[in-house]
């Protein structure tokens, strides 16, 4: 890493539900609401942008642990923000509080760990995996 990001460093995404990132069992009544799985994926994505300033240019981050309760349903067409904020620092991890919120409430809360890896070595890793 460049630096360390400092505890409280935020990282913040919005976006309106689409249809595709909607539960695929939404028939017979069940309204179309935002996955859990795609509301991850945005909560990792809104993290791995909130460090990658300090990151040196063969280094990425990759989430190696979530803990996440998806608290409320959202409808699609409804605008969210989520928000990853830096809680603790050890050595290449860095640990995330993070929250989803509509304009009604909170979505979803958890705790995110991510790894910060040099992309060489990780390609070699997975490679080594492909033959």
């Amino acid at each position: 890493m460049k630096s360390a990001p400092k505890i409280g460093t935020v990282g913040e995404s919005h976006f309106v539900v689409e249809q595709k990132q909607c539960i695929d069992f939404a028939t017979d009544g069940m309204p179309a609401v935002l996955s859990t799985p795609h509301l991850i994926g945005i909560l990792e994505r809104t993290a791995r942008h909130a460090i990658a300033p300090f990151l040196e240019t063969d280094e990425r981050s990759v989430g190696i642990e979530i803990e996440l309760r998806h608290l409320a349903p959202t409808p699609l067409g409804a605008s969210v923000t989520v928000t990853a904020r830096v809680i603790h620092i050890a050595g290449r991890q860095v640990d995330f509080q993070i929250e989803a919120r509509d304009a009604h409430e909170l979505v979803a809360r958890g705790v995110h760990r991510r790894a910060i890896i040099r992309t060489g070595s990780f390609a070699r890793r997975v490679s080594a995996k492909s033959n």
